[in-house]
């Protein structure tokens, strides 16, 4: 279960305010993400357990935890790819890209936040595929 919430702070940026699965790890993430959209990578589909990974990336800036961060456990498979999930129920939080420097807080997580997909990342390897006039990216963008 996730209960997430927006509030305006006094005429600032839109906080979405989150709590994962167990609610052992709650977070903030503020203003707007910079991209959302579908991954279609084979290794973004495992780790979601879906034929595609809506997607909802923000600058780590933006991004705070502000409860259970000792519950977070990270496994990296590759250079690009922090993945953090719950050590205390094994739920999937947020994947960071170091490199890109950017965070993915899975969409959904954040029920409040309208999810508007903008593009498709490694299109190549789909095994779903999306009729409709978004970009298809064969790969993930540099």
């Amino acid at each position: 279960m996730c209960l997430l919430t927006s509030e305006p702070k006094g005429g600032r940026a839109i906080a979405h305010v989150g709590s994962y699965f167990c609610r052992a790890v709650q977070l903030e993430v503020t203003g707007e993400p910079e991209v959302m959209g579908y991954c279609h990578y084979q290794s973004c589909r495992s780790w979601s357990g879906g034929p595609v990974n809506a997607f909802s990336l923000w600058r780590p800036e933006t991004l705070r935890i502000t409860s259970g961060a000792e519950h977070v456990a990270t496994f990296q498979k590759a250079k690009l790819s922090q993945r953090q999930y719950c050590a205390q129920c094994g739920g999937h939080l947020m994947t960071n890209h170091p490199t890109l420097a950017l965070m993915d807080v899975f969409t959904a997580t954040i029920p409040i936040l309208t999810f508007v997909p903008g593009v498709h990342f490694n299109y190549a390897e789909t095994v779903l595929p999306m009729r409709h006039g978004l970009p298809k990216l064969k790969e993930f963008p540099g």
